[in-house]
């Protein structure tokens, strides 16, 4: 029998084990980042930079909601709620929580970019645009947000040119990346590995990173 003469039969593709990852506009996000581009600069040019994942740039210590200001606080609640909408129970029922919450600031110019790591003992990490640097416009400019594929480089190690004919099949074994927008909340795992790729643009590329536990 030929592949033409095969029966047509109907196959159900499900996708298991899927990893969540959110987007949100949060409300009035326009103008709230007027004031936390303004305020997240004055901060970077009177305090000297963290090291943890940063390649470049500039990056605040984990304390931004003690001086973030009333805008840091309404993006906290947002972010607080979006965890709640997305926790649940072993039983499948809402399981809302008391969060423990950490953020700091990012500023990324020409050049600068962020390593591979992950968030240890949190939940849910997320990040929000405060500014895309112009990426959005014209992607060739980068910053974007790179996770790598959490079931490993297993899946590409016998024969790394071939892939499943699914939807996310190209990223077996390797990474998807995602294009920041300003305004967007982005939460995920707590344990995905992901990065910054360099940006190279002029203009500034500001975001802030919250941890829930």
């Amino acid at each position: 029998m030929s592949p033409a003469d095969t029966p047509r039969t109907k196959i159900d593709v499900q996708p298991l084990f899927a990893t969540p990852v959110a987007f949100a506009p949060l409300p009035d996000g326009k103008a709230i980042n007027a004031v936390l581009r303004e305020t997240i600069l004055t901060r970077s040019e009177a305090h000297p930079s963290a090291a943890h994942s940063n390649l470049g740039g500039w990056q605040s210590s984990w304390d931004l909601p003690e001086w973030g200001g009333k805008e840091t606080t309404l993006l906290l609640s947002f972010v607080r709620q979006l965890a709640d909408k997305f926790t649940a129970d072993r039983a499948g029922q809402p399981a809302p929580q008391d969060w423990r919450m950490n953020a700091w600031a990012n500023v990324n110019r020409s050049g600068h970019g962020n390593e591979f790591h992950t968030h240890p003992g949190c939940m849910w990490s997320a990040v929000y645009y405060v500014d895309d640097g112009g990426a959005v416009d014209d992607p060739s400019l980068g910053g974007e947000f790179e996770i790598q594929d959490p079931r490993g480089v297993a899946p590409a190690m016998f024969r790394p040119d071939l892939i499943p004919a699914v939807p996310g099949g190209m990223s077996m074994g390797a990474s998807e990346t995602i294009q920041p927008v300003a305004g967007t909340v982005m939460m995920f795992p707590s344990w995905v590995s992901h990065a910054v790729r360099p940006y190279r643009g002029e203009g500034t590329r500001i975001s802030i990173a919250i941890n829930l536990s």
